[in-house]
């Protein structure tokens, strides 16, 4: 079968899509090389907020006038938008809107976790979490007193599952990164999600990461529970998903109580509304929730296997040219040619401060990450307080990287 070729993305005109890339800083257009922590929005996610403001906005759920009902439509469309992404089999009970993942996977941990987990129990978590998936479980672990085991991070940057057996046995929930924020290794979840299961163990997986570029299948993937944001997808701050099977959601007591949760309220109990709007109390991100669902429609427009090409290519050429030009950088991650990788790019220059790094780099307009990147435990395994990171997304190009190694021979002029 010959091989699909699919057409290069036409990295100007996508430029041209976002207003913030216009931006002149130092008499230089800005290089935006941090879209791991948030990425940048597109007009027409902007123009999609703006829109419903000006024309729909009225509180969901509750009027019966028409605007109401109109706001009320894009919002429980946005919900099925957020769960086709993801495949979810039944998105209209399935998808939770959240004000991030973080939230969402604090949800989990309060609700899920505060039923089901006792004295004992076990979670598996892996070395290479973000905070979000792992100080709501140390909270929990210093309520309940339950037991915490972490998948190791291997050598070659990956996690080592040559244990796994032993470390799901007799777990209650499963909960990895589908994706390091870090060290940019995508998880190979489908001998986690075996073990795990045969085990009885659920799965849950954190797509911040993943969702935003690569294509997710939960189904596929047979998880249980997953979670993605929608502010590293292109669309806007304030809105997270948490996506669960319809059988754990029901069985799980709501995270917050007020309004829109509840079905009857007595001054001796109340009853909840069913899912998913049992665990959405008070007015929800409904502005946010229209920003999301226009940024999906624009990666689904652009296409996430174009966007898969790109981004590989990109990587290829950013991390080959990092290595050329300065053999003081150490890359932590999978090599360039890595199958199992994205554009997430951290490393150590010789023995300079990563903040000293990013500031030389500002002063050539190139925005990068530096610091722990809320996973501290992770910079411990690697030896390193803090890194470098550049991230990279369907708007660079290879002059984005061009201009941060010009960024960085600054850097070694001044301190080596």
């Amino acid at each position: 079968m010959a091989a699909v070729v699919r057409p290069a993305l036409d990295i100007g005109s996508i430029k041209a899509d976002f207003p913030l890339l216009d931006r002149i800083q130092g008499g230089r257009k800005i290089v935006f090389l941090d879209s791991a922590a948030s990425s940048q929005r597109p007009r027409a996610v902007l123009d999609a907020m703006n829109n419903y403001y000006e024309t729909t906005h009225a509180n969901v759920h509750r009027g019966v006038y028409a605007i109401a009902e109109k706001a009320t439509q894009c919002y429980e469309e946005a919900r099925l938008h957020a769960g086709r992404l993801i495949n979810a089999p039944e998105p209209d009970r399935e998808i939770i809107f959240t004000k991030n993942v973080t939230e969402a996977y604090n949800l989990v941990a309060y609700s899920w976790g505060r039923k089901n987990l006792h004295d004992g129990d076990v979670v598996v978590l892996t070395e290479a979490e973000h905070h979000a998936n792992l100080v709501p479980w140390l909270m929990l672990q210093d309520e309940r007193r339950i037991s915490i085991r972490y998948i190791p991070i291997g050598e070659d940057y990956r996690l080592d599952l040559t244990n796994l057996d032993a470390l799901v046995d007799g777990a209650r929930l499963v909960s990895v990164t589908a994706a390091s924020n870090v060290l940019g290794t995508i998880t190979d979840l489908g001998p986690i999600v075996t073990a795990a299961h045969r085990a009885g163990a659920l799965v849950m997986a954190d797509g911040a990461q993943l969702v935003p570029h690569r294509r997710v299948d939960v189904q596929a993937l047979n998880l249980d529970l997953f979670g993605y944001t929608g502010h590293k997808l292109l669309g806007p701050t304030g809105i997270g998903v948490l996506w669960a099977r319809s059988r754990i959601l029901e069985e799980m007591p709501p995270f917050l109580g007020g309004g829109e949760m509840i079905s009857d309220v007595r001054l001796d109990g109340f009853s909840t509304a069913d899912i998913p709007w049992k665990f959405e109390a008070g007015t929800p991100p409904i502005a946010e929730a229209v920003g999301l669902s226009a940024a999906i429609t624009y990666l689904e427009g652009v296409g996430l296997d174009n966007i898969v090409d790109h981004e590989k290519a990109l990587t290829n050429y950013a991390i080959n040219r990092l290595q050329e030009r300065f053999k003081e950088i150490e890359i932590f991650g999978p090599g360039a040619d890595a199958e199992l990788r994205s554009g997430v790019i951290s490393f150590r220059f010789g023995d300079i401060h990563p903040h000293d790094v990013a500031q030389v780099l500002d002063e050539h307009a190139v925005c990068v990450r530096a610091g722990h990147h809320c996973a501290k435990p992770l910079m411990r395994r690697l030896g390193v307080n803090a890194t470098t990171r550049a991230s990279l997304y369907l708007y660079n190009d290879e002059r984005d990287i061009d201009a941060l190694i010009a960024g960085l021979e600054d850097v070694r002029k001044m301190f080596l």
